[in-house]
């Protein structure tokens, strides 16, 4: 069984593996954060095995019994006043392995006003994407391990533009529960256009990710370490805003190093009693905090905060994310128990 998990394990990093971040494949929005608890840990957590059904949406893995009849609707007030949201419910129809969990993201881009190439206004027109999604979780006999997987059906209307497209995420996790380890390998957005804008075919925002959590011991905090966008090596560019110059004009631009490159994949999050009706979230992404740095300006970006609590049946979840002086994200949830 073990050799049979090495496999897996391994064929799912050998995967083919191109480079895709922003600006680089289409529907972006299947890479944004999924829930407050989610952005409030930094942006990517793939380790949590608990209530929270949402993780289904990220990890498929971490779909359990501990979801069943639970409903999440989550909202987010984006930037430049784009809006999106999402939505999961899991049910359990076998009390030992079987675990159904379907999903949906939705991101609207707002309205904007249309002009022709004489300037002449060709009235208003709007953007939006959606991906329903269809997951299963499933814990191998005998076994510390779990495997999931999602079948996602993703639209795209832009303007007169639009495109619909397929993919799955497949997933292994690891648990040690004398240990309180949890450790998660996530391939996302496997899959193709099925429909294109305009007769060009583009790339999938495919990423793998690592995620690594451990509540400590006689303390009430479990920490997690994701390493986002292992698809891609190098992933820091240099910024020209950040070139230096010298009294003779010499311009040096910015240098990306190794160690640079190591923080740009890590993202680190904490929560304070995890397991109680009350829970503070701490996260930061070092990706985001580097790239939206403002050069001789404190602002503060990567770094994200966030409070769960449980109300009788139902949990409400906030975070606030920093991304810099000028546009931050609110993340509101409302997780409802149907039992």
């Amino acid at each position: 069984m073990l050799k049979r998990i090495t496999a897996l394990i391994c064929a799912m990093f050998t995967l083919p593996m191109f480079a895709q971040l922003g600006g680089e494949s289409t529907y972006q929005f299947l890479n944004l954060v999924s829930s407050p608890r989610q952005a409030a840990l930094g942006g990517k957590v793939l380790t949590n095995f608990d209530y929270d059904v949402v993780g289904g949406l990220f990890n498929p893995a971490a779909i359990n019994v501990e979801m069943d009849n639970q409903l999440a609707l989550n909202y987010a007030s984006y930037l430049g006043g784009i809006s999106y949201g999402t939505a999961a419910y899991a049910y359990t129809w076998d009390r030992h392995v079987n675990t159904l969990h379907v999903g949906m993201s939705y991101i609207n881009y707002g309205t904007f006003d249309g002009y022709d190439v004489n300037g002449v206004s060709t009235g208003t027109f709007t953007g939006n994407e959606a991906a329903l999604s269809f997951g299963y979780g499933y814990k191998i006999p005998y076994s510390d391990f779990y495997l999931g997987a999602n079948v996602k059906f993703i639209t795209s209307q832009l303007e007169q533009y639009n495109s619909l497209g397929g993919a799955v995420d497949l997933a292994a996790m690891y648990i040690n529960e004398k240990l309180e380890f949890h450790a998660a390998l996530v391939v996302r957005n496997l899959g193709t256009q099925f429909t294109t804008y305009a007769g060009t075919p583009e790339k999938l925002p495919m990423e793998v990710d690592l995620g690594l959590s451990q509540t400590l011991q006689n303390v009430p905090i479990r920490w997690h370490v994701t390493f986002e966008n292992l698809q891609k090596w190098p992933i820091g560019v240099s910024n020209p805003a950040r070139a230096t110059t010298d009294l003779d004009g010499n311009q040096t631009q910015e240098k990306v190093g190794f160690f640079n490159e190591v923080l740009r994949h890590t993202i680190l999050g904490a929560e304070l009693f995890p397991d109680r009706g009350f829970s503070l979230r701490l996260g930061y992404n070092f990706r985001r905090a580097e790239e939206l740095r403002i050069v001789d300006q404190r602002n503060f970006s990567g770094l994200s905060f966030g409070v769960g609590f449980k109300l009788n049946k139902m949990r409400f979840s906030y975070s606030h994310a920093r991304y810099n002086s000028a546009s931050n994200t609110n993340f509101f949830g409302l997780q409802i128990d149907l039992r």
